[in-house]
């Protein structure tokens, strides 16, 4: 039988329910923020005497950035502590973006990407903070909330960013509006209640406290993703609750040894990368890459195939998106419906997302893509979500921005990789991408059957225990 005490904050329910939405309107700040200036990026580095060529390698600088940064900054949170991690990303993403305000050569521009390619990682370290104030049971309900408030940031964003763009330095004053909401996100984060919440967790028999270090032979405790003290305990077993109590947000310190909190990042690394996670990475990246070749080239196909003009493809697009969106908050539902049994939907919801996609491929009609626009969206929102908790499950919440810092390098793997395939299926038909993608997606599909499997076998192996 399982058993859970928690802390000061899961007994004043009210407390975290504020918490919790202050994190959502930081979510829906961010994006909102992002999604002004990402549609006006192109236009101002071709405005500035870029070629075609230099415009896309230096676009590709932030990709290559977050590549990098992710695990790092992940990483560094669960060392630091949320509360400095998240903002530190804010405040220099904001740098970023003020400086990106006043570029006015090539060279300034890929001078202010750096700071956000680097650093805009405000959005894994809320997801990793969220991880850690809810229980198991409440996390897909919660981040599919989260991903459905920065959702609906992203589709507003761009209606300001182009009627600000309409106006005299409009590319100016939507970088600086950017900037601000960044530092307003920083205020918001700075006045959260971060001295009088207690987010660790003591158990007397959990399941999930000990995944990730029985893993990897090494049981560390982590509270708010910072190292409080270290168990040896041996692969199987759990961590018992001999916890000393909460540790408060305010303990953990920034400034701690810089070669200390190097070492505690490349460690957590390391475990992550010799752990037995990678089967999860491939289910990320072959979704990632064949929802990448579904939106590739889109707009393209729509021309070709049914002779659509650019708006009407802009409003099937503004469409899914709004459904993507709303189609976060049937993920609770849903994992509910499931008995939160998040192998098995997410191979459900996998084998629609390939099948939407086949159908989509082989579409004759544009009321068909419109059908299947409209489940492609719920599928994959419901998918993004269920890998996501699937990595906290078998990882552990004590290293959750670790996980998904590694998860978002992933990802950024799938953006490199799927324009150079959907150029290369495009030389054959324009068809080709989304056709590839259903391959990618029977792939996944195969892969998540073992994840399923897998997963069974461990709670069969672990009931005894129980």
């Amino acid at each position: 039988m399982k058993e859970q005490k928690y802390s000061t904050l899961f007994q004043k329910p009210g407390r975290r329910t504020r918490i919790i939405r202050c994190i959502y309107v930081v979510g829906f700040m961010d994006l909102f923020g992002v999604s002004m200036i990402i549609p006006l990026l192109s236009h101002h580095v071709k405005a500035l005497g870029a070629s075609p060529t230099v415009a896309g390698i230096v676009g590709s600088t932030y990709g290559i950035l977050q590549l990098f940064s992710s695990t790092v900054v992940g990483s560094w949170s669960d060392v630091v502590g949320r509360q400095y991690s998240l903002l530190t990303c804010l405040l220099l993403s904001a740098v970023g973006y003020g400086l990106l305000g006043l570029s006015t050569s090539i060279t300034l521009f890929v001078l202010a990407r750096i700071p956000v390619g680097l650093f805009k990682h405000s959005l894994s370290i809320c997801r990793a903070l969220l991880s850690d104030l809810v229980s198991e049971s409440e996390r897909p309900l919660v981040m599919g909330h989260f991903n459905a408030a920065s959702s609906v940031g992203f589709i507003l964003g761009p209606v300001v960013g182009g009627y600000l763009t309409e106006h005299e330095g409009g590319f100016y004053k939507s970088s600086f509006t950017c900037a601000a909401i960044f530092v307003l996100n920083a205020g918001l984060v700075w006045m959260l209640p971060w001295n009088q919440t207690l987010v660790h967790r003591n158990t007397s028999t959990s399941n999930n406290t000990s995944k990730y270090c029985n893993d990897n032979h090494c049981g560390k405790s982590v509270s708010n993703g910072s190292q409080v003290n270290s168990h040896h305990t041996k692969p199987g077993s759990r961590v018992a609750g001999k916890h000393t109590g909460g540790l408060r947000w305010t303990d953990m310190s920034l400034f701690q040894p810089v070669w200390r909190q190097l070492s505690s990042v490349g460690s957590r690394i390391y475990m992550v990368a010799s752990s037995d996670m990678w089967d999860l990475f491939l289910v990320r990246l072959l979704m990632a890459i064949a929802i990448m070749l579904y939106y590739s080239n889109f707009s393209l196909a729509m021309e070709e195939r049914f002779s659509l003009k650019p708006k009407v493809t802009g409003y099937l697009i503004s469409y899914s998106s709004t459904l993507g969106a709303l189609a976060g908050f049937l993920v609770g539902p849903v994992t509910q419906l499931y008995r939160n049994n998040m192998p098995a939907l997410l191979l459900h919801s996998t084998m629609l997302t390939c099948l939407l996609i086949f159908l989509y491929a082989a579409a004759p009609s544009v009321w068909q893509v419109l059908l299947t626009s409209t489940f492609f969206a719920i599928s994959t929102t419901i998918g993004r979500t269920c890998v996501t908790d699937l990595e906290l499950q078998r990882g552990g919440v004590q290293a959750s921005g670790t996980l998904i810092g590694a998860g978002q390098s992933v990802t950024a793997v799938g953006r490199i990789l799927a324009p150079l395939l959907s150029g290369l299926a495009q030389e054959f038909s324009p068809c080709g991408p989304p056709s590839l993608g259903v391959v990618l997606a029977l792939a996944d599909s195969k892969r998540e059957s073992s994840v399923e499997v897998r997963s069974e076998l461990r709670q069969f192996i672990s009931f005894p225990q129980c």
